[in-house]
């Protein structure tokens, strides 16, 4: 039986907003530089010792401590465990009951779920029943408004229809706690420069604790009347439009009207469309209880809730959709089947995800000794869809099929439904995801310790302009957030022209300056004491970061070595691993200035993508924050993040007085959120099916597996599936994710994620199934690879066709009865034309875009989640002038969203547009005075910096302002950066540049490009 996990479990961090009061770039530090000592020093002999405190690995062939594969072997009975929500699981001694979540969370069931755990006093009443979406432009008629394949037909309806207004929101209601876990007392206080290390202030008031933690926006399809398990939606029926009608111009938007169920939508020419009937985003406030699987069978009708919506999972079989999600809830019998579906086949999995704070956690086994049951053909792992026979003395690999015998330890004789008598007892035999305790066989070496080295820029740029004094205090004051442990060790360095180490392991010392001045073959000064354990030096170490701006302060050293910087800080991590966080404020001297201009969105050359290779070798995940002014080449040096399972943080115009805020908070989340280290991942499928290829951010070295220096909360990878046989109808196709990780808390562990799906041979059955927000999280993937290596106007097209042939593929198989002036969408994909446009018109598609801003999409789009990918290029946008005339809360109002079309922007309002990253307030022109002394201060935004820091006056209009950033803050797990935009200046255009719907001079409208689409479409049948 292993032990509990040391050290208390680690709450999520509130966001600070502004962790430095004093917007002073360069602020007064202690005298230490005037004793500092300065030491040249030559090449240090061979190493004899590895920094102290740290056991020395074991020896084995590579250099490169890589964890070992995932070797078989069955064991005794395990102990079951359960974990804490965060951090490492910790042991139980007896079985959890089932999930049911805490009476005071008010939920109700799915659609398609057994009622479970909801509470009866105030449940959630279901939404009103509405009408299916149905367009025509063609004469009413005296059918029912569902004149497709009677197969995908929906019941009658007998209630009129409204057509929303033009400014429906779609976003649902969003929650308020993000954070499991974070001090009720410290949301978004304040850290006084005078006082870094004292703690936050008193916070701002948040929202009531009771509404649900993701504030995801909820975009479900509109409920219909008399749904029963297991129908079909009926498709949404665009009109049909006669060509020469493209380019005409559309009216204004007409006033909803009702319209008889059985006649088409009521229009004022039948040349044109009304805008306010064509798809979008809908909201629900609903949070809802998922139930995985229903018993222990896969059913048609169980489809997860949408990726973007609240909802509670209770884990019965299979994996919670948060961790991993397919892009069909039914799974092609053929390849050929598949193919005409012209749909993707993937998975994205998010090992990580944060869970609901009323879902139960995931549970820990210990099997002992000889490690958890596996098959022994394939490898897989114990799971719920493994089938015991022979009374239990043999059992059927799910996935391979191969009959295992049962060791005599794990024996249990079998109920008359076939099932173990115990599997409700134990985890790995009831629940789609579990975590066992790794043996010795997974390791090469002793779990790694938590290692945190940062390496900070220190040229001129980075000085006069306030990087450097940003990141010293960020790190200064996220020192706290670390693991606490005897384990967690940290190192830092300073760079320009050369690298500078500091000897933080001198007892009643100040710290030790250690140059290393050749930059073409560097080298470590020390071999012990550059990395030590946080609790031996933190005094040193925090009083070095507040001497190092002034240290540096009149340096006039312009060139910054980051290549052999980050090429030093591997090689003081090199025997442990760990995290290196680089801050970056310039262009890297060893990159090349000159490039063929087509591929400027490559690497510069191979040495960055060498380099990182090398690291993911030892396990070294390398962060980079890039707070920079100028061109820094991201194409290039994001190589080294997306090898080694890092991240790139850009920050670009840098602002000393907007952006040490952000920094500080991405920073501090950075370091806080669940994590792991030198991982390696493997999904394995069931025979029929095999894996294609993985995308995200990592290092493969051998076909099966890929290797995984850091993994997070945040980071998804997208794994995609062919078919190399056929699947029978009604049997079912298995998933299994394998991660095998180290926690921060040194213990190693093996996260096992099961899903299992049903096959089918009717297209019918894909296109009811399907995942929208996965599939366009696909879609978003596939244009990020794309983009480096083929001209945008290409990958615009490729996306392009590849929504036009997903619903051609519907057009032509499923709905062929209808009339050929209808442009029919299924049901769970009608928001894919609207999604398309925004991606094609996104940042990283423009042709307008600076060079480094469509470098840094592409790699954050690398390992972007589900829950954040619509929000990237289909942003929230919000009214905040008439916050007053509102008595909701904050999760109100950020639900009354708009589209996103400048005829929703009124000259005297103001507006608010966030996409999970940035957040932009737009002015009008006529703004009201009162209105702008309220929110901003003044009376005129003349001379107002665009890189906005709001702050809180004594009024209504501005407390409320503050809770909805803040609570988007909360709720995209990122601190939010304001940009002011004003109408009539680029600041606005740039704004504007955003607003999807419109018409742009290279772009269609969003009217226009449904017309675009039922064009291709129509050719393609013709």
């Amino acid at each position: 039986m292993a032990s509990a996990p040391p050290g208390p479990q680690r709450p999520r961090p509130p966001f600070i907003p502004n962790p430095n009061t004093n917007t002073n770039p360069n602020p007064n530090p202690s005298s230490l530089p005037d004793s500092f000592q300065n030491l040249q020093i030559g090449r240090p002999p061979p190493p004899s010792a590895v920094p102290r405190g740290v056991a020395p690995p074991l020896p084995f062939s590579s250099a490169a401590p890589r964890p070992a594969a995932f070797p078989a072997g069955p064991g005794p009975a395990p102990s079951v465990a359960a974990a804490p929500p965060m951090g490492p699981p910790g042991l139980i001694r007896a079985p959890l009951p089932s999930a049911a979540p805490p009476q005071s969370h008010v939920v109700r069931p799915f659609p398609g779920s057994p009622p479970a755990g909801a509470p009866s006093s105030q449940p959630f009443a279901a939404p009103p029943p509405t009408a299916p979406q149905t367009f025509s432009v063609l004469p009413p008629q005296s059918s029912g408004p569902f004149t497709g394949n009677p197969a995908l037909a929906g019941p009658p309806n007998s209630q009129p229809y409204m057509a929303p207004p033009s400014s429906q929101p779609f976003f649902g209601t969003p929650s308020s706690q993000p954070f499991r876990g974070p001090p009720s007392s410290q949301p978004f206080s304040r850290l006084p420069s005078s006082q870094p290390f004292m703690g936050p202030q008193p916070p701002f008031s948040g929202p009531p604790a009771s509404t649900a933690p993701f504030g995801a926006p909820a975009w479900q399809p509109q409920p219909r009347p008399g749904a029963f398990p297991g129908s079909v939606p009926p498709p949404v029926r665009m009109p049909g439009i006669p060509l020469n009608a493209q380019n005409q111009m559309m009216p204004p938007p007409p006033p909803a009207m009702g319209y008889s169920p059985h006649a088409g939508t009521q229009m004022s020419t039948p040349l044109k469309i009304d805008p306010n009937q064509i798809p979008r985003p809908m909201p629900t406030s609903s949070v809802v209880v998922f139930e995985t699987r229903q018993g222990n069978q896969a059913n048609a009708a169980n489809v997860p809730p949408p990726a973007t919506s609240d909802f509670v999972v209770k884990d019965t079989g299979n994996c919670s959709p948060r961790l991993m999600r397919c892009t069909m809830n039914h799974i092609p019998c053929t390849g050929d089947l598949l193919s005409t579906s012209s749909m993707p086949l993937a998975l994205m999995v998010q090992p990580f995800a944060l869970p609901h704070p009323s879902e139960e956690p995931i549970q820990l086994v210990d099997f002992g000794e000889t490690g958890p049951i596996r098959c022994s053909r394939c490898k897989a792992y114990i799971n719920p869809f493994m089938r015991f026979i022979d009374q239990g003395r043999r059992f059927v690999c799910n996935l391979c099929g191969f009959s295992n015998e049962t060791s005599r330890d794990y024996m249990c004789n079998l109920g008359p439904d076939g099932r173990r008598r115990d599997a409700d007892d134990r985890p790995e035999l009831c629940r789609g995801t579990v975590e066992f305790v790794a043996t010795k066989e997974f390791m090469v070496r002793e779990p790694m310790p938590a290692v945190y080295f940062f390496l900070i820029d220190v040229s001129m740029n980075a000085i006069q302009t306030g990087a450097t004094a940003a990141a010293c205090t960020a790190i200064s004051q996220a020192i706290s957030d670390l693991p606490e442990g005897p384990q967690t060790m940290v190192g830092i360095a300073t760079f320009d022209s050369t690298i500078h180490f500091y000897n933080l392991k001198r007892a009643s010392q100040q710290p030790l300056m250690l140059i290393v001045p050749d930059v073409q073959d560097v080298y470590t000064p020390l071999q012990t004491d550059l990395i030590v354990p946080l609790t031996e030096c933190r005094q040193n170490l925090e009083q070095l970061l507040e001497s190092i701006p002034n240290m540096f302060e009149s340096n006039k050293v312009a060139e910054s070595a980051f290549g052999a910087a980050i090429k030093a800080g591997f090689l003081a991590m090199k025997s442990t691993g760990g995290k290196l966080m680089v801050f970056q404020s310039g262009v890297s001297m060893e990159v090349p200035f000159f490039c063929e201009a087509h591929k400027l969105l490559q690497p510069a050359d191979k040495t960055f993508k060498t380099m990182a290779i090398e690291f993911a070798e030892c396990q070294v995940c390398v962060d980079i924050f890039l707070t920079t002014q100028t061109f820094v080449d991201i194409a290039s040096i994001s190589v080294v993040p997306s090898t080694t399972g890092g991240q790139v943080y850009y920050y670009y115009p840098f602002s000393a007085l907007s952006d040490p805020a952000k920094l500080y908070n991405d920073l501090r989340w950075n370091i806080s959120r669940p994590q792991g280290f030198e991982a390696v991942m493997r999904v394995r499928c069931s025979q029929g099916l095999q894996v294609q290829e993985y995308s995200g951010n990592f290092c493969k070295r051998v076909p099966t597996d890929i290797d995984l220096p850091g993994i997070d909360s945040d980071k998804t990878i997208m794994v995609t599936f062919k078919h190399d046989d056929k699947f029978q109808e009604g049997s079912e196709c298995a998933f299994q994710c394998a991660l095998l990780y180290t926690t921060v808390y040194g213990q190693r562990r093996i996260r096992v994620i099961n899903l299992s799906l049903p096959c089918t041979n009717m297209l019918s059955n894909l296109f009811r199934s399907a995942d929208l927000d996965t599939q366009f999280t696909s879609f978003l993937k596939q244009a990020a690879n794309s983009i480096p290596i083929t001209p945008l106007s290409q990958v615009r097209e490729q996306i392009t066709n590849l929504c036009i042939n997903i619903l051609h593929s519907y057009r032509k198989f499923c709905a062929s009865v209808s009339s050929s002036g209808q442009l029919i969408l299924p049901e769970a994909l009608k928001l894919l034309p609207l999604y398309t446009l925004a991606l094609i018109k996104s940042i990283g598609l423009r042709n307008d875009g600076r060079l480094d801003d469509r470098s840094y999409w592409v790699s954050h789009v690398a390992s972007l989640s589900i829950l954040l990918a619509v929000p990237l290029v289909y942003p929230r946008m919000i009214s905040l002038h008439d916050f007053t005339s509102k008595e909701d809360d904050d999760i109100s109002l950020l639900s009354a969203t708009l589209p996103l079309s400048s005829e929703h922007l009124n000259d005297d309002g103001i507006y608010l547009l966030e996409n999970g990253e940035d957040g932009l307030i737009y002015v009008g022109n006529m703004v009201s005075p009162d209105t702008l002394q309220h929110l901003f201060g003044v009376s005129s935004l003349d001379g107002v910096p665009n890189q906005l820091v709001l702050q809180q006056f004594d009024n209504d209009l501005s407390q409320k302002v503050n809770e909805v950033v803040n609570e988007i803050r909360r709720q995209r797990c990122s601190y939010l950066r304001l940009r002011l935009c004003r109408k009539g200046d680029p600041s606005g255009m740039f704004f504007l540049s955003y607003m999807v719907e419109d018409k742009t001079p290279g772009g269609l409208s969003y009217v226009e490009f449904l017309v675009h689409v039922h064009r291709q479409i129509q050719t393609k049948i013709a």
